[in-house]
C-alpha cells in the first residue's frame, strides 16, 4: 500500500538527535587522527556539544603537586584542558562537561578503570575536591567568558552505581559527592547547568533516592541524565565480544525512564539528557561497524526527540581506547568513523539526518519524510530490524509513498542514496580485502571509496502536485532521498536528439520533444 504524506508539517523536526555526542577520554583529543575526525563530523553533520570521560584524570594534569624540602605545593593546570577546549570550540562544539575521575593527589583508594587507570574513588577531602571543581570552572570563565560557559552542561560523575566506575556504587557517597559539587559549581556562578545522575541502563532504582536526596536538602538540580544501551551479557573471543540484542523500541523505553520515574516530584519537568546511548555497551562488538547497526538506530533517531531533550552516540570515532589501543582496523569500536576517517554505516545514517527537511511531514515505522519552505521534500527510509529475538531480515523491504510538492510544479528530481550490506559499507569491503589489521596506504584509499553510499537519480513525474516514489531497500538498508521541485528551462534552438549515444527522451527538451 502506497502511504499518502499530508501536504502540512506537523511541526519542525526534533534536533536532540544532533545536541550531543560522545567521545572517547579527554586526553585523546590531543591527537591528530582525533582532531582529524571530530574535524569531519562537524563538516557532514555539526553537533553541538560533546562529552567524555577523563577531564579531571591524572592524564589531563589539572591538579598537580610538587614536593620541595618536605613541603607540598599545589598547583591548578591547565595546560591540557585549555588545548582540548580550544579545539572544541575551533571545531564549532562546545564541552558537556562531566566531572571525573578523582586525581590520584585527592583519592581515597587505588581503585581505577581501564587500562589508563581512571581512579573511581570518592575524594579523600571533600574540600580539596571542591576547590578543584571551583578552579577549573573559574578559569573556563576567564578564558572563554561567562557567556559562554554558561553553554556548557556539568555532569557530575559517570554511572556512579556501577562498581566498575565508582568504588561500591556507594549511593550515599554518591549523592555526598553530587551535593558537594553541585554546590560548588552554583558557588561560581548561579547560572552555569549542573545535573546528573549519569546512571547506566538497570539502575533506575536510584531515581527515588536521587530525587528525594536533593529535593529535601534542596540540592541544585538543572537537568537529569541517564545511559541507554540495549545489549545484554557479553560473550567473549579474543579481542572481541559478541551480545543479543533487544528491540530498537527498548532504547525509545529507556530514554523515557528518567521523566517516568520523577513524574510527580519537583524534579518533573527538567531537561533530560541521555549521555550515552548505543546497541551495545562494549567497544569491541562488531555490531557496531555494521549497517545493521543504523538500521537499527534510524528510527531512534527519528523518534527519540519527542522523548528527551538530547541523546549523545556514543562515539563519534574510533579514537577510543577503554579497553587499550584496538589491534585491528575494524574492531568493533564505538565510533561513527574508524581511525583515520573511514565512515561506517551508522556514520551516513548521522549525515542523512543533518540533510533532511526542517519539518515533519510524515513518521512512519520505516520512514520519516520531512519538507523545507522551498518545497524541498526530503526521506529516510530503513529496513526494520527487531534484535536478537525477531526474525531474520528479510532480502528486500518496500517503501511507498505519495509525496507532495509545490502547488504547479511541472516535474521533480529525486537524488537516492543508499547504505546496506554492500553499499557505502567500509566494513564489508574490509572483510573482503581479507581483514587486514593494519591496512596500507592503498587499502585505506579502497575502503574509503568503498564507504561513499551508492547513489542514483531520475526524473520524477508529477501528478496532481504529488510524486510517487517507490523505494525497493535491500537488507539492512538506510536510504536518503531528496525530492526537488523543477522548473524547465527553455534552451533555443536545443535538440539532444542529435548528440550521439542519445536513446531515451531524457535529454529532449521539453519544447522540442512535443515538436516532434
Amino acid at each position: 500500500m502506497r502511504t499518502v504524506v499530508p501536504t502540512q508539517p506537523s511541526g519542525p523536526l526534533p534536533d536532540a538527535w544532533r545536541a550531543c555526542v560522545g567521545t572517547g577520554r579527554m586526553n585523546l583529543a590531543l591527537r591528530a587522527d582525533y582532531r582529524d575526525s571530530l574535524a569531519q563530523v562537524q563538516r557532514e553533520i555539526g553537533f553541538r556539544h560533546v562529552r567524555g570521560h577523563g577531564l579531571l584524570s591524572d592524564d589531563m594534569a589539572a591538579l598537580r603537586t610538587d614536593e620541595v624540602d618536605g613541603r607540598t605545593y599545589t598547583r591548578y593546570a591547565s595546560t591540557y584542558v585549555d588545548q582540548v577546549h580550544d579545539f572544541f570550540l575551533s571545531a564549532g562544539i562546545r564541552p558537556f562537561l562531566e566531572l571525573g575521575f578523582m586525581p590520584s593527589q585527592l583519592a581515597s583508594g587505588d581503585d581505577t578503570v581501564f587500562w589508563w587507570k581512571g581512579n573511581i574513588t570518592p575524594p579523600r577531602d571533600e574540600r580539596a575536591w571542591v576547590a578543584l571543581v571551583q578552579a577549573v570552572l573559574r578559569h573556563q570563565i576567564d578564558r572563554y567568558g561567562i557567556d559562554e560557559v554558561r553553554h556548557w552542561p556539568v555532569e557530575v560523575w559517570n554511572e556512579p552505581n556501577l562498581t566498575v566506575f565508582w568504588k561500591d556504587a556507594d549511593q550515599e557517597a554518591y549523592l555526598r559527592l553530587y551535593e558537594a559539587t553541585a554546590r560548588a559549581v552554583k558557588d561560581v556562578d548561579a547560572d552555569l547547568q549542573v545535573g546528573g545522575p549519569a546512571l547506566s541502563p538497570g539502575s533506575d532504582e536510584w531515581w527515588a533516592p536521587f530525587t528525594d536526596f536533593v529535593t529535601s536538602r534542596d540540592v541544585p538540580v538543572d537537568f537529569l541524565s541517564r545511559h541507554a544501551y540495549t545489549s545484554g551479557p557479553a560473550q567473549h573471543v579474543p579481542f572481541g565480544t559478541y551480545q543479543t540484542l533487544m528491540p530498537p523500541q527498548h532504547l525509545l523505553e529507556q530514554f523515557d525512564a528518567p521523566r517516568r520515574h520523577v513524574a510527580g516530584t519537583p524534579l518533573a519537568g527538567l531537561p533530560v539528557h541521555i549521555t550515552e546511548f548505543n546497541t551495545s555497551y562494549r567497544p569491541d562488538n562488531p555490531v557496531h561497524d555494521t549497517a545493521y547497526n543504523a538500521a537499527y538506530l534510524a528510527p531512534v533517531l527519528a523518534a527519540g526527540g519527542d522523548l528527551v531533550d538530547s541523546f549523545s552516540y556514543w562515539t563519534f570515532c574510533d579514537v577510543f581506547e577503554e579497553k587499550n589501543v584496538p589491534t585491528s582496523f575494524f574492531h568493533g569500536g564505538f565510533g561513527m568513523l574508524t581511525h583515520r576517517q573511514v565512515a561506517k554505516p551508522t556514520y551516513h545514517l548521522y549525515a542523512f539526518m543533518a540533510r533532511m527537511g526542517r519539518d515533519v511531514l510524515a513518521r512512519g515505522d520505516d520512514h520519516l519524510v520531512c519538507v523545507d519552505p522551498d518545497g524541498r521534500v526530503t526521506v529516510l527510509a530503513w529496513q526494520p530490524v527487531g534484535g536478537t529475538d525477531a526474525a531474520d531480515a528479510p532480502a528486500e523491504h518496500r517503501v511507498s509513498l505519495s509525496l507532495p510538492v509545490p502547488a504547479g510544479t511541472p516535474a521533480a528530481f529525486a537524488h537516492r542514496e543508499r547504505v546496506n550490506e554492500h553499499d557505502g559499507n567500509a566494513f564489508a569491503a574490509w572483510r573482503e580485502l581479507g581483514r587486514p589489521l593494519s591496512p596500507t596506504a592503498r587499502e585505506l584509499d579502497l575502503l574509503r571509496a568503498c564507504a561513499a553510499p551508492a547513489t542514483s537519480h531520475a526524473h520524477a513525474p508529477v501528478h496532481d502536485d504529488r510524486v510517487d516514489l517507490d523505494l525497493v531497500l535491500s537488507r539492512h538498508e538506510v536510504t536518503f532521498v531528496e525530492v526537488l521541485p523543477v522548473t524547465p528551462t527553455h534552451h533555443e534552438g536545443l535538440d539532444d536528439r542529435r548528440a550521439l549515444g542519445v536513446d531515451d527522451d531524457r535529454l529532449v527538451a521539453p519544447h522540442e520533444r512535443l515538436r516532434a
